[in-house]
């Protein structure tokens, strides 16, 4: 009902830009550059956790950004998941481009990072998931088959991770998740790419990762994720995933790595 009652309310009160407050628009043209306005880029918290998959972000969790995320998450703003959505989508197409090995197997299969259940009754909805779906929608209507795939679920309690460090996190997520049952088939359909709204420390990732490589795949021939015949069964490898944004320090150490791989390849 809450969820009903913010998009009817969204319908007659006052409207005002997500990300600086400006009347009479849901989201305007400064803020809509700050959050999609850039090529999505590969991003590293510091520390990096073990397992976690390569990741691309569309934006540094800043400013606009922040405020548009927090409006869309907390504060019931959910005409923000289309835009939303369409920065998560150029992520996406970061992590998984065309032409690169595995991309041809069948469509993008975008896996939530799951949010619990006590947070999505506290908030009416599940944003993670909403701005998923909406970001499927983007690819497909750009040419690149692609659905939602929710098939992660916690399996035990799970700590609030506000205030917690990045170990603190990590402690607080380790086996956390598990792939619901009868979601591993729905794996073995397409690229996998895990996709949430934010990446702090990383440990959400990691974690997804881990309950995703620790399914038992069963033979299915011709399953697109290269199990020879006969083979051992084994999880799914999980390389990539994307959000809308990560933090400012992220960006910045991707950057100084690839300027440090320029100056030890020769050039200047």
């Amino acid at each position: 009902m809450r969820g009903w009652w913010r998009e009817i309310a969204g319908l007659v009160l006052p409207v005002a830009c997500g990300g600086c407050g400006r009347p009479r628009t849901e989201l305007c043209a400064v803020c809509a550059h700050a959050l999609a306005g850039a090529p999505p880029r590969r991003v590293r918290p510091s520390p990096e956790p073990a397992g976690l998959p390569v990741v691309h972000a569309a934006a540094p969790y800043a400013d606009a950004v922040r405020e548009l995320l927090l409006a869309h998450k907390e504060r019931g703003a959910l005409a923000l998941a289309g835009p939303l959505g369409g920065a998560l989508a150029g992520a996406v197409a970061a992590a998984a481009p065309t032409g690169t090995a595995g991309s041809a197997d069948g469509p993008l299969l975008l896996v939530p990072v799951p949010s619990s259940r006590r947070s999505v009754r506290a908030r009416g909805h599940d944003p993670t998931r909403r701005i998923a779906l909406a970001a499927a929608a983007r690819l497909r209507r750009s040419g690149r088959p692609a659905r939602v795939v929710p098939v992660l679920r916690q399996r035990r309690y799970v700590a609030d991770q506000a205030g917690l460090g990045a170990r603190g996190r990590l402690a607080n997520l380790s086996g956390a998740l598990e792939v619901v049952p009868g979601g591993t088939r729905l794996l073995t359909a397409g690229r996998v790419v895990l996709v949430d709204d934010l990446m702090t420390t990383g440990a959400s990732l990691a974690e997804a990762a881990r309950a995703l490589g620790a399914v038992h795949l069963p033979f299915i021939p011709g399953i697109p994720h290269g199990l020879p015949t006969g083979s051992a069964q084994r999880g799914i490898e999980q390389r990539v995933a994307a959000v809308i944004a990560s933090s400012p320090a992220s960006f910045e150490i991707n950057r100084n790595s690839s300027e440090t791989s320029i100056v030890a390849g020769g050039e200047r």
